[in-house]
């Protein structure tokens, strides 16, 4: 039976998802045998509603992105200057965050609201808005969500997407490797052998499914409740092997150039950026992410410098000189990616229209490891635009940031009044 059922664990992990039993205090005492035998691992959408976020893992420097008049006379900055002329496009939020504390430790609760560390007895964990909007509606397209970034760092790879359980969805890490995500089709030989290993997941699926629902007869109320979040894990990984039968035999869009050579992170910062908008072309996701990591290396942009050292500027005029280049770079090209989507036409608006776009990140002040006042930038979507809109940042009066959340995925058709943290919707 151990064979069995580590044979099990090792084919539902290519599923892309492990289910585990959880621990049911009312069978503890029953027998040891008993309790480890249980043991088991496991289209074209004109004018459809989108979601992009974009996060920098190191932050903006603050008083170079802020303007201090609020609405919509308010000033140029000199971080915001490459998005002068999207102003109507976007708005720029002052004063939302997640009353969390952690300093870098805590910029993977960007999407989310909540600490990983926290997260174990929530309900629905840590889930990125990402991932909370994929498990609602990303079964309309090939890809529920796309996450993009890197594996390097000082955190050691991105954290900007988590599921429910709890587990960092590992990124696309190129261009070549997201253009073969999008474009390339699997060999005839490669499809047979995908469908062969749907129907052994599924086959497995079935005697898991059917191990736990005998168990579930036998247990406390308790323990009931925690068997129905296991039953929840696996109809979510056989919705996923659902997800790729149907497009198993479908033809992915032709692709518009060849394969790209990967480089390094600032010089392909422009086509992840082209990728992204044509798999919202495409209609291959509706639903994105990229993050900005570690290994975004102001060399390759001419700075002799540790781009971490650089966000502890001291405030420094020449470190603070560097950091604001290598911050502009970043925001000029979110502006000709929101351009991009402007571009295309997409029902009787544009890309852009349908697509809400958020830009920012977990960390206020990189210089001062504060989680608070999240430099933040929300594009497209249909909303009205045009400001820059101050909230109050403490007390009593406080709007948490998943507040924000919570219209973003009202606005994606997700019936939800609560979000992560939330109080209610922003607006």
């Amino acid at each position: 039976m151990k064979s069995v059922l580590n044979r099990r664990r090792f084919l539902l992990k290519t599923a892309g998802a492990t289910l585990a039993l959880p621990g049911l205090s009312s069978l503890r005492a029953k027998t040891t045998n008993a309790r480890a035998a249980l043991q088991a691992t496991r289209g074209a959408g004109i004018g459809a509603r989108r979601f992009v976020a974009i996060g920098n893992l190191l932050g903006f420097q603050q008083k170079s992105f802020f303007p201090t008049t609020v609405g919509k006379g308010y000033e140029k900055t000199t971080l915001l200057s490459p998005l002068e002329k999207l102003r109507n496009e976007m708005t720029v939020y002052g004063g939302l965050d997640h009353g969390i504390k952690g300093g870098h430790f805590a910029v993977h609760s960007f999407l989310s609201g909540v600490l990983h560390s926290e997260a174990k007895d929530r309900e629905d964990g840590n889930v990125t808005l990402d991932q909370f909007l994929a498990e609602k509606v990303g079964n309309q397209t090939r890809f529920p969500s796309l996450t993009v970034g890197s594996e390097g760092g000082i955190h050691g790879g991105c954290q900007l997407s988590w599921t429910r359980s709890g587990v960092r969805v590992p990124p696309i890490t190129n261009p070549g490797e997201l253009f073969e995500r999008l474009f390339v089709d699997d060999t005839p030989e490669r499809r047979r052998q995908r469908g062969q290993e749907n129907e052994l997941q599924k086959s497995i699926l079935d005697a898991v499914n059917e191990e736990a629902k005998g168990l579930s007869r036998k247990v406390n109320h308790e323990d009931r409740e925690k068997l129905d979040k296991y039953f929840t894990s696996i109809r979510e990984v056989e919705k996923r092997i659902a997800l790729r039968d149907r497009w198993a035999d479908h033809a992915k869009p032709r692709a518009p150039f060849e394969k790209p050579a990967n480089a390094n992170t600032v010089d392909d910062l422009p086509i992840l950026y082209e990728l992204l908008a044509l798999a919202l072309q495409t209609d291959s996701t509706r639903i994105a992410t990229l993050e900005i990591g570690g290994s975004f290396l102001p060399q390759n942009l001419g700075i002799d410098k540790s781009y971490h050292s650089l966000s502890h500027h001291g405030n420094k005029e020449d470190a603070l000189a560097n950091l604001i280049a290598l911050e502009t770079y970043q925001i000029d090209h979110f502006g000709k990616f929101l351009n991009r989507l402007s571009s295309v036409q997409d029902g009787e608006g544009t890309l852009l229209d349908s697509t809400s776009v958020l830009f920012g990140s977990g960390i206020g002040s990189g210089n001062s490891h504060t989680n608070s006042d999240l430099p933040l930038v929300l594009a497209g979507g249909g909303y009205h635009h045009g400001e820059f809109k101050k909230v109050e940042g403490k007390g009593l009066k406080k709007v948490p940031l998943c507040n924000l959340f919570v219209d973003l995925a009202q606005r994606m058709g997700v019936e939800t009044d609560s979000f992560g943290n939330s109080t209610g919707t922003y607006s």
